[in-house]
């Protein structure tokens, strides 16, 4: 549901202003309007461009340590974040001059690779005797064996088609091959400071780590000072000036439940006058949502979709159990949710507290997908129908065909096709009643009447089809559902418009219901598509890795044919998860932010509820 807000007025004398901001900040519990303007985007973005440089930096120093299991390490809460940042630079420097030495190093050695290790001085003294020696290479089918006669080349060494050699005589040889200029270096000994120069590197990269991850506090303390910073700047210029600037007038909302607190202290302040009152559906304020533990889970899904209006409703609670439920159709495996159900609370006590939300909606959806996993009658791509399991449990199972019109259907795919109309009926359902709240019954005729034809003739078509009611009747209440809703859809669908144009808009109504509608509840057998590929993909791997176990049966007692079932077994189901539960969250998304949302009427252009309040002491109380 959406947390009743009040609105706030203030109006302060312009000295006190900043007093005012610091009490409100330190209160915490009330979202300020802040106006737009040009002037405050210019004043901030000093302020703007080094949080950013702070949080760019932070990124850098997080992926560092996280390249080395940095853990026990003090933190340096006495540095400042100047120092850190030089720090880091001097360190990223290092890094680079170490880099490129290396890199230098390489191009060396892999010069003189060929050539293998020498003695230069050796060769200096034939220079300085006036004997010159050559460098050369050449593709192995250019060399030419008559310069071995002419120019004393002697072959050195022959890689990956090249001829490596030298050439020794008092002249310089002109001959067709590359001549080389190589580093006047040891070879030996390159490999020597090749060697030294990376497990330097290796300890300044585990400095450069473990430094990070003990100043990565330091850099986090600066961004929320900075956050503190940028908000009261928003809100300092989101004052609007009154008599001649003389005072100052500010507009701000707080939940219902802390409006007392807030006004029980700025009664007490004489220097402040201000006016409160509820909050109405035209004034647009900002949204809080507040449900119950279970549904809580599921306002993530919300917030991607868009916050509702203040005037709408809060659609969490009513997509909560559809969207679990979907879930649990498109990964259609018991075997499957009850591991997302263990890895659920394994991974709840190994993360951060603010993932501990996302812990706890992967077990409440790996509850859902064990449930209908087992209606469905899958564990681990074994279909539970054909084991040895009581009768009773097998009747309670969706699995097999049923007959309908004469042709044989999957029940899995009709139950599928009924979960879908249920959903948009469903949903009409709610926009026809959130459509009368906001507007009024009269304006939300033409809602009831659409809800009224095609949730009427689905229950009429399904007491017909379960021989409740005859044929005849039925044929009646068609008729009659048709009649009422027409009335609704073509004639008063708009109280202030006249006739003919009602009847034009209920056409072009009736033409996007007739080509969205159907196209919409087809795309609930994405539900049937997805658990089917699933069961079956899973039942392929368990295949193979009893074909492995039988084709190895004889060696070694069978011990190997079990270890490759096994890994076949571990490796295939932890793919075929994988992949699962990626469509079955994506799918089960598309489902309600296109289908159902659409069918209910929801915009999701709210304003998230986001009080002025001090980014560093919210953080320090929920530390201690």
């Amino acid at each position: 549901m959406i947390a009743k807000m009040n609105k706030f007025t203030f109006l302060i004398y312009h000295k006190d202003y900043e007093t005012f901001l610091e009490k409100l900040r330190d209160l915490g519990v009330v979202h300020v309007e802040v106006r737009q303007s040009g002037e405050m985007e210019e004043s901030m973005r000093p302020a703007m461009q080094k949080y950013v440089a702070y949080k760019t930096l932070l990124k850098d120093m997080s992926a560092c340590a996280a390249q080395y299991a940095c853990t026990g390490l003090r933190t340096s809460g006495s540095s400042s974040i100047e120092k850190v940042k030089a720090d880091y630079d001097a360190f990223c420097a290092q890094l680079q001059a170490q880099t490129a030495n290396l890199s230098t190093l390489d191009k060396e050695i892999k010069a003189l690779e060929p050539w293998g290790s020498f003695d230069w001085s050796k060769l200096d003294a034939l220079q300085d005797n006036g004997w010159n020696v050559q460098f050369f290479s050449c593709p192995e089918r250019n060399f030419n064996d008559a310069w071995q006669d002419e120019y004393n080349a002697i072959v050195i060494n022959k890689k990956e088609g090249q001829c490596y050699f030298v050439t020794i005589g008092q002249q310089t040889a002109s001959i067709d091959a590359e001549a080389l200029h190589l580093p006047h270096e040891d070879y030996a000994k390159l490999l020597v400071q090749k060697e030294e120069n990376e497990k330097l590197l290796e300890d300044t990269r585990r400095s450069m780590s473990e430094y990070c991850a003990r100043a990565i506090p330091v850099v986090e303390s600066a961004i929320a000072a900075m956050q503190d910073e940028i908000d009261l700047m928003k809100v300092r210029l989101g004052g609007e000036p009154k008599a001649d600037g003389a005072l100052i007038l500010l507009e701000g909302w707080a939940p219902s439940e802390n409006s007392p607190a807030v006004q029980s202290m700025f009664e007490q302040c004489d220097d402040v006058y201000f006016e409160m009152r509820p909050a109405e559906k035209e004034d647009n304020a900002p949204i809080k949502l507040k449900n119950n533990r279970i549904t809580r889970l599921f306002e993530t899904l919300t917030r991607m979709y868009g916050l509702p209006d203040y005037g709408e409703f809060d659609p969490t609670p009513l997509l909560a159990p559809f969207y679990a439920l979907f879930f649990g159709l498109c990964l259609g495996d018991a075997g499957y949710g009850l591991f997302l159900v263990l890895l659920g609370f394994f991974l709840k006590k190994k993360v951060s507290k603010s993932m501990q939300g996302i812990m706890n909606l992967l077990i409440t959806l790996g509850v859902a997908a064990t449930v209908v996993g087992a209606v469905l009658g899958t564990f681990f791509g074994v279909d539970l129908v054909k084991t040895d399991i009581p009768q009773a449990w097998k009747d309670f199972m969706i699995s097999g065909e049923v007959e309908i019109g004469g042709k044989m259907y999957y029940k899995t795919m009709i139950l599928a096709l009924v979960v879908g109309m249920i959903h948009i009926c469903f949903a009409m359902t709610v926009k026809a009643v959130c459509s009368t709240v906001r507007y009024g019954f009269k304006n939300s005729l033409s809602d009831w009447g659409w809800l009224l034809l095609v949730g009427g003739s689905v229950s009429v078509a399904t007491l017909k089809f379960l021989d409740l009611i005859p044929a005849e009747a039925a044929k009646i209440a068609y008729y009659v559902i048709g009649g009422i809703s027409a009335v609704g859809i073509f004639l008063l669908n708009n109280l202030h418009r006249n006739v003919f144009m009602n009847a034009g808009a209920g056409l072009w109504t009736t033409y996007n219901m007739a080509t969205g509608l159907m196209g919409d509840l087809l795309s609930y057998l994405r539900l049937y598509a997805l658990g089917l590929a699933g069961g079956l993909l899973g039942g392929v791997f368990n295949d193979l890795g009893m074909q492995a176990q039988s084709g190895m049966s004889n060696i070694l007692w069978g011990i190997p044919g079990w270890i490759v079932c096994g890994l076949i077994f571990v490796c295939g189901h932890a793919l075929n998860i994988a992949l699962s539960c990626l469509s079955a969250y994506v799918h089960s998304i598309r489902l309600t932010f296109v289908e159902y949302f659409k069918n209910s009427g929801y915009d999701g252009r709210g304003t998230m509820y986001k009080p002025f309040s001090s980014f560093q002491k919210t953080e320090n109380k929920e530390i201690n």
